[in-house]
């Protein structure tokens, strides 16, 4: 099993297949977009496998395939595929903005997907059209109605807390929780991307209101996450808050990220990445690439610090959502 120097157990690698989109959310992108990696420098499918089948023989567990967008990418129902045959895989799961959804959902848990996250900041159509610059909320409606349907449970709805957010906003979501099987996710902004150091909004309001609710509680089992979980007798689904700036979860850290064009990242942070990619087309023997992730795990810093002005200007696109 990897352990880093604090003690902490590393399972959950999370792969980023590509650092394309179709929303331009205002807080990630300017409204042109990014500049995007020629497609030469992208990992194949075949190269995030062995990155993979390393990383599971080093006492990875968890897979989270994210982009970019990775329903984007053709062939990533095929790719799920095979990261779900690969032995020792016991938790495979995504995240998207929930767009292709609609078509994806059914294809995707056949293939072995257990769970979605729907990255989604407001319910309000003219609101999300704002926030995304796309007007495709209804698309977003019908990929959750589809991954619910499709047994990709539980389906969370994960919601990044935005200066601006209107009062009634967060009544809506509150309102979602209540009336669909989903785990609605309150997220606290990070600096990362556009205007990193503006727009940050505690998450203390939001517990305080959903603390409001009669009868609510910590939500009990379920797997270990960032999020505190709430349940509310009569809700259908959950809320949950994640405070990665005012109530910190660096102790519990237990991922590792690999980037588009395979960079292997110890900390969403961290400024320095290692090279996967020269490694894999150089033929280095899998010894070669254990060493990489060894170098990763012993890297890991013991916590963020983004409230003393560490941060990265990098797009979430590019380091994987």
């Amino acid at each position: 099993m990897l352990h880093d120097p604090f003690g902490r157990r590393v399972d959950y690698l999370r792969l980023s297949i590509t650092d394309r989109c179709n929303l331009r959310c205002v807080y990630c992108m300017p409204p042109e977009g990014i500049p995007l990696k020629p497609v030469e420098e992208i990992l194949t499918y075949s190269e995030f496998l062995r990155c993979v089948l390393v990383a599971v023989s080093l006492g990875v567990r968890k897979i989270r395939v994210t982009g970019g967008e990775p329903l984007i990418r053709r062939g990533v129902v095929e790719f799920v595929r095979r990261l779900a045959a690969v032995p020792g895989v016991s938790d495979l799961c995504m995240t998207t903005n929930g767009i292709g959804l609609a078509e994806a959902a059914v294809p995707l848990r056949q293939a072995g997907l257990r769970r979605v996250n729907i990255s989604l900041d407001t319910i309000r159509r003219d609101r999300y059209a704002e926030i995304t610059r796309r007007d495709r909320l209804s698309d977003v409606f019908s990929g959750i109605d589809a991954a619910v349907s499709a047994d990709l449970l539980p389906v969370k709805i994960n919601v990044v807390l935005l200066h601006g957010l209107l009062p009634g906003e967060v009544d809506d979501f509150v309102g979602m929780a209540r009336e669909t099987p989903v785990e609605v996710r309150f997220i606290e902004r990070m600096p990362v991307g556009c205007l990193p150091s503006e727009g940050y909004v505690s998450a203390d309001r939001i517990r305080d209101r959903i603390l409001s609710l009669p009868g609510v509680r910590p939500a009990a089992g379920g797997m270990p996450s960032a999020a505190v979980t709430y349940e509310v007798p009569g809700f259908a689904g959950t809320l949950g808050i994640i405070s990665p700036i005012s109530r910190k979860f660096c102790s519990d850290c237990n991922r590792l990220r690999v980037s588009a064009d395979g960079r292997l990242r110890s900390c969403l942070f961290a400024k320095e990445t290692l090279d996967l990619r020269t490694a894999l087309r150089e033929g280095k023997d899998d010894r070669d690439v254990k060493a990489l992730f060894l170098r990763a795990v012993a890297a890991k810093p013991e916590g963020h610090d983004l409230c003393g002005g560490s941060f990265t200007a990098e797009p979430m696109s590019r380091i994987g959502g």
